[in-house]
């Protein structure tokens, strides 16, 4: 008897040990996101010229004045440049091809405003292009160089670009032909070094995220594609907050599709936000939830369209989106919603 005390007394701190590693102040836990506006009728058609002519999957990305839309289902130029104010039609590059100047297989858009340019991921080639964008608009010939060299054994996906010294991406460690391993690294372009950031939800088996991040606040986000899972940590990888939407479990699966894209909005998350059936034709999230900085949910926004993907235009207050729907590009002011 003594001994069956002395073991259960034994596992009693072994889990209390285990309860000490989880800060209740970090965990927040919302069962119910039921403050919905609907901004149906708000939401405004980007009308696209004749000749310009886009898949159904496509990124938008800002670069100073410009609006440059990733074409990833192009048979021929896979990158369009708008002004981001008026929406007017400037110009194409990145034929799609084996060509030393082409792009066969486009991965992420990297924006650098300080220096005007934009960089382009081949995962064919396993290179990062770079494209200087007024010469891009200047001369229909302009040849892009080749910024960085990508390892197979390691490589970013999508990443957001502040110097070539510091950007923060989605990393990719390919374990198999068809499986791999994520995580979120700091990334140094000019020594082409990763460090992977400390903090990793100890019950999510398989990682699937996108990713924002505020230096000014000193925070980045993941948000879990197949979790209903939101995590918010310092620039230097140490958590700050976990928040559990009601669907939330560990189970490892692909079966529903959660986050989409998030972005900061000043001092506010914007998040798109689907909980249905993944792999069906209704998955797309038509929601985007509103956070504050540490997680705190305040409202969520009825688009009531399916959102492919979005970005935020800080000058403008607008959320630039791509949409599954009857028409394909559409702005939303934010004045007054967040």
């Amino acid at each position: 008897m003594k001994t069956i005390k002395i073991i259960i007394l034994s596992l009693f701190s072994i889990g209390m040990l285990g309860s000490c590693n989880r800060n209740i102040d970090t965990e927040k836990y919302q069962s119910k996101r039921n403050n919905v506006v609907d901004v149906r009728a708000m939401v405004k058609e980007i009308p696209m010229e004749d000749d310009v002519l886009i898949g159904s999957y496509a990124r938008p990305f800002l670069l100073n004045d410009y609006l440059i839309v990733g074409d990833y289902r192009s048979v021929d130029k896979q990158i369009h440049i708008f002004n981001k104010n008026t929406f007017e039609y400037l110009g194409s590059t990145a034929y799609i091809g084996q060509g030393p100047d082409e792009i066969t297989v486009m991965g992420n858009i990297g924006t650098d405003e300080k220096r005007g340019m934009f960089y382009v991921s081949d995962h064919g080639k396993m290179k990062i292009f770079a494209y200087d964008i007024d010469s891009v608009l200047a001369d229909s010939n302009y040849k892009p160089h080749v910024k960085v060299e990508m390892d197979m054994k390691q490589f970013p996906d999508r990443y957001l670009y502040y110097s070539d010294t510091l950007s923060l991406a989605v990393l990719i460690k390919p374990t198999s032909v068809s499986s791999f391993e994520q995580c979120v690294a700091k990334w140094n372009m000019q020594e082409e070094t990763f460090k992977p950031m400390p903090y990793e939800h100890p019950d999510i088996e398989r990682k699937r995220v996108s990713i924002t991040a505020s230096p000014q606040l000193n925070r980045y986000v993941e948000c879990y594609t197949h979790h209903d899972l939101m995590t918010i940590c310092d620039m230097n990888g140490n958590l700050m907050y976990n928040i559990y939407g009601p669907r939330w479990n560990s189970k490892m699966s692909n079966k529903k599709y959660y986050y989409g894209g998030v972005v900061f909005c000043a001092d506010k998350l914007v998040a798109s936000y689907s909980g249905k059936e993944n792999f069906s034709n209704d998955y797309e999230p038509t929601e985007l939830l509103i956070f504050s900085a540490t997680g705190d949910y305040l409202k969520t926004l009825n688009v009531g369209r399916k959102i492919v993907d979005f970005c935020y235009d800080k000058d403008n207050n607008r959320l630039i989106m791509n949409l599954n729907d009857e028409y394909q590009f559409a702005y939303l002011n934010l004045e007054g919603l967040i």
